[in-house]
């Protein structure tokens, strides 16, 4: 009997979606408090809003996850999001552009500010943390030299996006941004799972010295994975404007940390090649639910939050390292086992 609970034990802990699944188990542990220890946190209205309030942060996220699975990593997506804000707003304010228009001129600035990072890390062999740092920079630099000033956008078409509401079954509600924000996670998730880019990508984050030998296009693939990462982080900054509805240099202030530690949380290994797109989200979720607990509680700070996402964060890299290192002892016994037969 115990040699098959150690058995199933190691088979658990062995399986790619072991974090996953601990992650899931957290939320719906902190969910459940948040329900026994207030009324109100039972309506349905308040989990949708766990979406409506994230939704910019699961999108910038799904962006950050395709770096971190190649063990790279990008820090330049929170100034994006702000860069992309005032865009917005400028172009919608003080010039006769529409907003598709706008709108796609900022997805395509993400795609190329993406696009050039990736190109100097993997051309040049730079470290993604430096030349990131440097996006990160510049792109907040540039967000100050538009207007140091909150410019709100009073676009009537574009609040009207911005303050649609999409009723589900008559439980609540979600906003246009929480739907851009789910779509996102269902793509992100079919392009890893199912697509030989996906696949690369997990390959180039276990070894990208096998992964170039066994001819995969690892050149294109590192630069398209910080293209990706480029573009969400602009659609982030879309969709954060319609939350916001202005542009200001200290938008999406911190989003990058914020997503990073989402993603560990969620089940990626920040040295790459383990990953799973819905962990994501439940990383998000987590942030989300803590932040609702202080605001229910009402006398904590929202600083609270970062206290405790970074005792988790810890908690999931230790966690990872252990996985890591039982998976290993495991592969090690195997291979000793198969060699005695």
């Amino acid at each position: 009997m115990n040699s098959k609970l150690r058995t199933l034990t190691n088979e658990a802990i062995s399986s790619q979606y072991f974090s996953f699944f601990v992650t899931v188990i957290l939320f719906l542990v902190l969910y459940g408090v948040g329900i026994m220890t207030y009324k109100g946190f039972m309506r349905p209205q308040v989990f949708f809003n766990l979406f409506i309030d994230n939704s910019a942060l699961i999108i910038v996220t799904i962006g950050i996850t395709f770096t971190l699975l190649t063990g790279g990593i990008d820090l330049s997506v929170g100034a994006i999001v702000a860069l992309s804000c005032m865009i917005l707003a400028s172009l919608l304010q003080n010039t006769g552009v529409s907003v598709p228009v706008a709108v796609v001129a900022v997805l395509v600035l993400g795609i190329f500010i993406g696009g050039v990072q990736g190109y100097l890390i993997t051309a040049f062999n730079m470290q993604p943390f430096i030349v990131t740092l440097a996006g990160m920079f510049f792109c907040r630099g540039l967000t100050a030299v538009i207007s140091r000033e909150t410019i709100s956008i009073t676009n009537d078409f574009y609040v009207s996006i911005a303050s649609e509401r999409i009723g589900i079954f008559g439980l609540g509600f979600i906003s246009i941004g929480a739907v851009v924000a789910l779509c996102a996670l269902v793509v992100a998730a079919v392009v890893l799972k199912y697509t030989k880019f996906g696949r690369t990508i997990f390959a180039l984050g276990g070894n990208e010295v096998s992964a170039s030998l066994m001819g995969l296009p690892v050149f294109k693939t590192k630069i398209m994975v910080y293209v990706i990462s480029g573009f969400c982080a602009a659609l982030g900054g879309v969709v954060y404007s319609w939350i916001m509805l202005s542009g200001y240099t200290l938008h999406g202030l911190g989003m990058e940390m914020d997503a990073i530690a989402s993603s560990v949380i969620g089940g990626t290994l920040l040295t790459g090649g383990v990953g799973f797109i819905p962990g994501t989200l439940f990383g998000v979720l987590i942030q989300g639910v803590i932040l609702t607990f202080i605001t229910f509680q009402g006398t904590l700070s929202a600083w609270w939050t970062k206290i405790v996402v970074g005792a988790l964060l810890c908690i999931f890299i230790i966690m990872q390292a252990l996985i890591t290192e039982r998976k290993s002892k495991l592969s090690s016994k195997s291979s000793i086992e198969a060699a005695k037969q």
